[in-house]
């Protein structure tokens, strides 16, 4: 069955009238940065926001995933109040965060909770790349431990979406401090036996790469995404050669086997579905 699974685009809208453009609301249209092509808006999100033309995926938020993917009504969210401080008192750092919490709707950017995916248990953590470009301070380190800790307790297994810029700059070597704090907390999972999956999308780069994004019993990742540590100029200097153009995409990972599978957004749920049918009706968990 493990081998099994490690083994129709939709017309898109005409384009508006220059005249036509001028009467559209704002937010009504969308352009996709990939084709440069305008969609309805709606299009878009009946289509998972992969756009209809050029297949490239469209960013998503923590809960448009969650509506996405889970049982309806089935979201039970974790430690939402919990907000970040300012410990190195880096100038304008709370005004930022209060600027994302309004422009977000969230308290952090990352999202966790207890949801079902066809009627099986799971804990989950979603990042959000709209807060801070997703990036791992204290809170969301603190957020991604508690998930996997009570996957751990609950005997649930643990899923999360990855989108991040990296450590938060603003919160110095206890931002860095996460990395560790959350690997430590994923390997006493693995060893009580748990599952981890671990979805990387556009972008997964810097310290969440190179510490949970990466260590999942099952990597996976959204076509087109962007993977890596450092940037392709900075690898570039310092290696004096030139790297391939879809170097740090999710297809060059899989095809240099860092990664178990490139899921499109369509196939996702199936998928996260068929793995946790595997591990439940083997009795991994618990």
């Amino acid at each position: 069955m493990l081998r099994d699974f490690f083994s129709k685009k939709k017309r898109y809208a005409s384009i508006p009238s220059q005249e036509a453009k001028q009467d559209v609301p704002e937010g009504l249209m969308q352009k996709c940065p990939s084709c440069q092509k305008i969609f309805y808006r709606k299009e878009l999100i009946r289509n998972m926001n992969v756009c209809p033309n050029c297949d490239h995926h469209h960013k998503l938020s923590a809960f448009e995933r969650v509506e996405l993917l889970f049982d309806e009504q089935s979201f039970e969210e974790w430690d939402s109040q919990m907000i970040s401080t300012n410990p190195l008192q880096f100038p304008d750092y709370e005004e930022k965060l209060e600027k994302d919490r309004l422009k977000s709707n969230l308290n952090e950017a990352v999202v966790t909770g207890k949801a079902s995916l066809n009627g099986i248990q799971t804990a989950v953590a979603i990042m959000d790349s709209r807060f801070r470009m997703g990036s791992m301070g204290s809170v969301v380190g603190e957020k991604i431990t508690n998930a996997i800790e009570n996957a751990r307790k609950q005997g649930l297994p643990f899923i999360i979406f990855t989108a991040s810029g990296g450590a938060r700059m603003q919160e110095g070597v206890l931002s860095l401090m996460q990395m560790g704090k959350t690997s430590v907390a994923l390997k006493r999972l693995q060893k009580s036996g748990g599952l981890f999956i671990s979805v990387m999308t556009n972008p997964t780069t810097g310290g969440v790469s190179a510490s949970f994004a990466s260590v999942g019993d099952y990597n996976f990742a959204e076509p087109g995404a962007l993977i890596g540590f450092a940037g392709r100029r900075i690898i570039e200097q310092t290696i004096r050669e030139k790297l391939p153009e879809d170097f740090q995409t999710a297809e060059f990972l899989l095809q240099h086997g860092q990664l178990d599978r490139v899921i499109h957004r369509h196939e996702m749920k199936e998928t996260l579905s068929t793995v946790l049918d595997i591990h439940h009706e083997g009795g991994s968990q618990g």
